[in-house]
This record gives structure tokens, C-alpha cells and sequence, in this order.
């Protein structure tokens, strides 16, 4: 897993690219929808305990995404080619 910091909005657009709800998203890694719903708001890095987001990264990373480091054009997200 790449160290760079994962940002809320990641989080979100990960979610959508792969059609999840927050429920499904929150159940894959073990925590509440609200704590969830906390980290997709954030602005900047997804806040929560580091085990939280290192668990929702995990999943959706699992499910099939890749997290684009910002090196100088802002953080993305995309799909893992099939």
C-alpha cells in the first residue's frame, strides 16, 4: 500500500466508481456508516483513526480500485485494469 494521504474525496469516488453504497463500503470494512460518512466529508485527509481509513482503503482497494498519488496534479482514483 502506497503511504501517501488519503483524502476524503477519494474515499467518495472510489465508493461511486464502483457503485457501493456507504452501507456495503462501511460493512467490507468494519466500521459504522457514520463513521464513514465522517471521512468522505473531510476536507484534505479523510479523517478517522489511522486503522479506519487504512481498513476502507483496504476494501475498496480489494474491490478493485487504485488511489493515484497527487504528484503535483491533486490526488485521484481510478479502476485496476481487469
Amino acid at each position: 500500500m502506497d503511504q501517501f494521504t488519503l483524502t476524503g474525496r477519494q474515499i467518495a469516488a472510489a465508493r461511486a466508481l464502483l457503485g457501493l453504497s456507504q452501507s456495503s463500503l462501511a460493512d467490507s470494512a468494519n466500521i459504522s456508516v457514520p463513521t464513514l460518512k465522517r471521512m468522505e466529508a473531510s476536507e484534505g485527509p479523510a479523517t478517522g483513526m489511522v486503522n479506519n481509513v487504512s481498513a476502507v482503503r483496504t476494501a475498496l482497494e480489494q474491490a478493485g480500485v487504485m488511489f493515484i498519488d497527487a504528484n503535483g496534479n491533486g490526488p485521484g482514483v481510478r479502476l485496476k485494469d481487469r
